[in-house]
């Protein structure tokens, strides 16, 4: 979206990416026949990375089988929309690695080395040259989700916060407690209990991991979502901070549970709300914050969205003017002006992103004025919610400098949601009198805490299913070692 780059925590579709000018390396490829050769199994599989050229990034995964000794391969690109294409001129010989796309803005041929989990080398489309660079994706993108039967006990829990009723899952040790437990709270837009992110069911991961260590996890379904009632769109980080303590004292009554040992883990958004939460009530006892940010929405869309739109290959121009966009946006909704002048904007923004697709991009688009119409009006409905304006104009410092509680803060080195930089120092001054903080960065970690390449969004959907090395150890053990038997 030109005015917000945060839908879900999967970052803006295709089409938002596209408004941003991103290189067209083969949307709407015409596609040659597949031909292949014989190949040394140990390239089947995904690899995942990107394509580099002075314009920017553009992430890509290849995946390669071999079936009777003949290697064919795939490839993704997520953020053009481009799904399960198949390559040409697929070869792995003597460590070189060859490939190609039949696209309709010219033949794009990539030629590289593998190097252990590596395949790095030069790419060309037409009169375009650049690198490319893919790692070895997880072999098996299911491998750390929770096999039937689990070795623990489930239950099924309500609660109530006012109107609102609330739905969840609480996963309980093996063994006499009661236990130290923690209630999961999920990141911006609707949510069910398990977080899934493209597919990646980020807390009940999250939640087996814990509860198999000895801590019971609580997690449950967002405002309007599953079993729970109400909505997001329609609610406020404070809405949620308040849903996030009737769990604590839902929580906190179970006879398994040992209420002097309850915390909170937020990710994303929800790490802005688990400090509101503790700020308000004694019942939480500790915080993990997993990319959680620590400034003002609008600082955070800035510079989220620049990152974002870079790293899939916008150009300066068009990455300056959709900030400057923002920054007029987000001061007239703050002044409460008329925002007709902006929808205007937004219309010829996306109009001439239609522009620039290819033919076979435009095809779908039947209505191209009908198209737009749609597209400024759901832009301008969702800016116009409760929870957007009180996003954008949130504060987070106040309530981190009332959380006296141990905290543990994780941030990816690799997020371009909520990056590091931005966030890690104020939130580590605004944690200044706490006694107890550890605050870590995971280099290869994206906002997922998936390993990544690049960071981006467009990445999500292409790694496995599969968090980085360290990153539940990390939290198991820092809970453990302060609220542990």
């Amino acid at each position: 979206m030109l005015c917000r780059s945060t839908r879900r925590r999967g970052g803006p579709g295709p089409s938002a990416t596209r408004r941003l000018g991103i290189w067209p390396l083969a949307v709407g490829a015409l596609v040659a026949p597949v031909t292949a050769q014989e190949t040394e199994p140990e390239i089947d599989g995904k690899w995942a990375g990107s394509v580099v050229l002075p314009a920017g990034e553009l992430p890509f995964s290849v995946t390669f089988e071999t079936t009777d000794g003949v290697l064919s391969a795939t490839m993704d690109i997520p953020v053009q929309g481009a799904l399960g294409l198949p390559l040409a001129a697929v070869s792995f010989a003597d460590g070189r690695v060859h490939f190609e796309l039949e696209a309709s803005i010219g033949l794009a041929v990539w030629d590289g080395a593998l190097d252990g989990d590596r395949i790095e080398g030069e790419f060309t489309q037409g009169a375009a040259s650049g690198t490319f660079s893919v790692m070895r994706a997880q072999e098996d993108a299911e491998a750390e989700e929770p096999a039937e039967p689990v070795p623990y006990r489930e239950e099924e829990i309500s609660f109530e916060n006012g109107e609102i009723h609330l739905e969840g899952t609480l996963t309980l040790p093996e063994g006499d407690g009661p236990f130290p437990a923690v209630l999961l709270i999920t990141g911006s837009g609707p949510q069910d209990r398990d977080e899934v992110v493209f597919g990646f069911p980020v807390f009940k991961v999250l939640s087996d991991h814990l509860t198999r260590q000895g801590i019971a996890v609580l997690r449950y379904d967002d405002r309007g979502v599953g079993g729970s009632t109400g909505s997001v769109s329609g609610s406020t980080t404070s809405d949620f901070a308040g849903d996030a303590l009737a769990g604590i004292a839902r929580l906190s009554e179970h006879p398994d549970v040992d209420p002097s040992r309850v915390g909170l883990l937020g990710h994303s958004e929800g790490a802005v709300v688990a400090p509101l939460a503790a700020s308000r009530s004694d019942a939480v006892r500790f915080v993990v914050l997993l990319a959680g940010s620590t400034v003002p929405g609008t600082e955070i869309l800035y510079e989220q969205s620049a990152a974002i739109a870079r790293a899939a290959g916008a150009p300066e121009d068009r990455i300056a003017w959709n900030t400057d966009f923002q920054r007029r946006l987000f001061a007239a909704m703050e002044a409460g002006a008329d925002l007709e002048t902006f929808r205007e904007e937004l219309g010829v923004a996306i109009r001439e992103g239609i522009d620039d697709l290819s033919e076979e991009q435009r095809a779908p688009i039947s209505d191209v004025d009908s198209y737009v119409q749609t597209q400024v009006e759901a832009e301008i409905d969702r800016l116009e919610t409760p929870w957007f304006r009180h996003f954008l104009t949130y504060d987070p410092v106040p309530a981190l400098r009332e959380t006296r509680v141990p905290v543990l803060a994780l941030f990816g080195g690799l997020d371009l949601q909520v990056l590091p930089d931005q966030n890690r120092g104020p939130l580590e001054a605004a944690l200044g009198g706490n006694p107890d903080v550890t605050v870590e960065v995971l280099p290869r970690a994206n906002h997922l805490f998936q390993t990544a390449t690049t960071g981006s969004p467009a990445e999500y959907a292409m790694l496995g299913h599969t968090f980085v090395d360290g990153f539940l150890d990390t939290i198991s053990d820092w809970i453990l070692a302060r609220f542990g038997n």
